[in-house]
């Protein structure tokens, strides 16, 4: 199939010239042997809305679906996630930092102006309390362990007999 590269001429209708267009193909048999020609469309489910067939294109893609919900909508499921990814990280400062961001950028969506007044609104992370959930998290994950005995550290002690030297 050629790649249409010509401009519309002045004074023709964008009809006119689309039609143009569609028989010159048909005349050069860019249309011949197409996958799926003469066969019907896939039948969907009339319970099916728009929103849904959507969604399952998203995942037959491997397309991220949460790029595709409204700014206070993606913040408010990202509130709902961050439990799930604070436990990811490795100190209370990093578990910290990801609610503060959070917060920085809902404050600055509230700041800006909304397209509907039906807009969800997304609320605030609490940041002690991930911090709490958090740690709580790590002490179940990680029983304490009692430090090893000065015996048990290996290069403690006194060195073997035959590994002792006497200065000359």
């Amino acid at each position: 199939m050629e790649a249409m590269t010509e401009r519309k001429p002045p004074g023709m209708s964008y009809e006119t010239w689309v039609e143009s267009q569609i028989a010159h193909g048909v005349e050069r048999g860019d249309f011949d042997n197409l996958a799926g020609a003469g066969k019907p469309l896939p039948r969907r489910s009339l319970d099916e809305s728009a929103y849904e067939w959507v969604l399952a294109k998203a995942r037959q893609e491997n397309l991220d679906v949460f790029g595709m919900l409204p700014p206070g909508l993606a913040l408010r499921k990202e509130r709902e996630d961050l439990p799930r990814r604070a436990l990811a990280l490795p100190s209370e400062a990093a578990v910290r930092a990801l609610a503060e961001d959070y917060n920085v950028r809902v404050q600055a969506f509230w700041r800006r102006p909304q397209e509907s007044r039906w807009s969800p609104v997304p609320g605030l992370a609490d940041v002690e309390a991930l911090v709490a959930q958090w740690r709580a998290a790590r002490t179940e994950q990680e029983p304490e362990v009692a430090p090893p005995s000065p015996r048990a550290v290996p290069g403690r002690g006194r060195f073997p007999w035959w590994r002792r030297r006497r200065p000359e």
